[in-house]
């Protein structure tokens, strides 16, 4: 006799085409994980206690759910880029195409740091928090916010020089 959970069984012979199918919808594999792992909740919830769910009602779900997570993105990447168009910050990268390529050169620095440093980064200069805002925001303490700004500042620092000469460089005009 089978002792194994019915949804465990029914995962394991389903999971890995969900998965499948969940990277065709997302962005990136991780949210792929995340929708299949929703999707799936979702319906257990609704039609488990039947001892059986169609594949096709996860499928559907997963869709839908990468449609929505889609949509959330790029509303929230819109009203980021609103943030930043009207920021007093975004205005002092304007001067030139030079400095342009800077503000890229230094966004891709920001995206590469790790999640966390990046988050600390972000509400410390951007959002403008203190430490003690950033650590009730993040749920951490003092000193582990201070010590992700710290490092993720280093690595920025590091990078820096390397980045700027990667950057195509713009030829001022010769002046007769």
């Amino acid at each position: 006799m089978n002792t194994e959970p019915i949804w465990k069984s029914w995962f394991a012979r389903h999971g890995a085409k969900l998965l499948l199918f969940a990277r065709q919808q997302a962005r990136n594999p991780h949210d792929a994980e995340d929708l299949v792992q929703e999707a799936f909740v979702r319906i257990w919830r609704l039609y488990g206690h039947t001892g059986e769910v169609a594949p096709g009602l996860v499928y559907r779900a997963v869709r839908r759910l990468a449609i929505d997570w889609a949509r959330s993105l790029d509303r929230r990447k819109i009203r980021e880029q609103k943030v930043i168009a009207d920021s007093p910050f975004h205005e002092s990268f304007k001067f030139s195409l030079e400095q342009d390529e800077r503000q890229k050169a230094i966004l891709a620095m920001v995206d590469r740091l790790p999640p966390e440093q990046k988050e600390v980064l972000t509400l410390k200069i951007w959002g403008e928090l203190t430490f003690d805002e950033i650590g009730r925001t993040l749920d951490l303490s003092l000193n582990t916010v201070a010590s992700r700004y710290r490092y993720a500042l280093r690595k920025l620092k590091d990078w820096l020089p390397a980045a700027l000469e990667d950057a195509p460089q713009v030829e001022k005009k010769k002046e007769s």
